[in-house]
């Protein structure tokens, strides 16, 4: 398969497209920057074009000939908080789903977030409910978790009017090699995204799957969770929950032991393989 990767000098890109060439893919790499450092550089399977996104005809011809596009181009959190990173996001998602569209591709994943939700870059982080599924409601309050929410919004609105793509948003936490390098110091700051994470190439494969998978499980758009199981916490879970988050009511089922994890990933095992693995 000939796979685009965005933001393929990214941390996960890169990830992805080591995944991807593992795999005997071809991988066209898209990067609006120049990186010497990469370890798939001279790969014979793997091209690397320097695009702006955020210019649509750019975009398109960037992908002619791909089969499957992964779109991670984008900002990584609220910047300022003001207008850079939800507008740049917004125009280069809509860019790719619609050059795909254009260009007949019917594979596609893109990076959402967990911070779909109410969560750490929130001014007060909010949760319905534990454990957090891909139902739960998706209010944001500052720009980077409204931009993936638009994502979203867009993913649905392509495949409504072009019902032979598939596009799987994957709701990533805080991806990083291992989980020791997810510890956080900060407690109060660290209740706001749950205390997750999710290994970088456990990340890699679940971009990869939902692009390459044939199981006919599922089609049209739809969000996946992409967390480890367990927190990066050394305290109990049932201890968090006490000291930070006594009146957020329980699932029916939900069952809390030691580092149990506040994610629930049913969805993404269920429907796209995908089981989350530890370095």
């Amino acid at each position: 398969m000939k796979i685009a990767v965005t933001g393929c000098n990214g941390r996960i890109g890169r990830r992805v497209v080591l995944g991807a060439l593992k795999l005997k893919h071809t991988v066209i790499g898209l990067d609006c920057i120049l990186a010497d450092d990469t370890e798939f550089r001279e790969d014979p399977g793997f091209t690397f074009l320097q695009v702006d996104l955020k210019d649509f005809d750019e975009a398109l011809k960037a992908f002619t000939g791909c089969d499957a596009i992964i779109q991670l181009a984008s900002f990584s959190h609220p910047g300022d908080y003001k207008t850079a990173t939800h507008n740049s996001n917004v125009v280069i998602t809509w860019n790719v789903l619609r050059a795909a569209a254009e260009l007949g591709i019917t594979r596609v994943a893109q990076a959402s977030s967990v911070n779909v939700y109410h969560g750490v870059f929130s001014k007060e982080p909010q949760f319905e409910y534990f454990p957090i599924d891909e139902d739960h409601p998706c209010l944001p309050d500052e720009p980077y978790g409204l931009s993936k929410v638009i994502a979203e919004m867009q993913a649905d609105t392509i495949v409504r009017r072009y019902p032979s793509i598939r596009v799987a948003s994957i709701r990533l936490h805080w991806s990083l090699p291992t989980r020791a390098r997810a510890y956080r110091s900060n407690m109060e700051r660290a209740k706001g995204d749950l205390w997750g994470y999710v290994q970088e190439d456990s990340t890699a494969e679940a971009f990869l799957l939902a692009v390459t998978m044939e199981n006919g499980k599922w089609s049209g758009h739809e969000p996946f969770l992409i967390v480890a199981p367990q927190t990066a916490c050394d305290i109990d879970t049932k201890t968090l929950i006490r000291d930070y988050w006594p009146n957020v009511p329980h699932k029916d089922g939900w069952e809390v032991s030691e580092g149990t994890g506040f994610y629930n990933c049913r969805k993404a095992e269920q429907l796209l393989g995908w089981v989350h693995k530890d370095v």
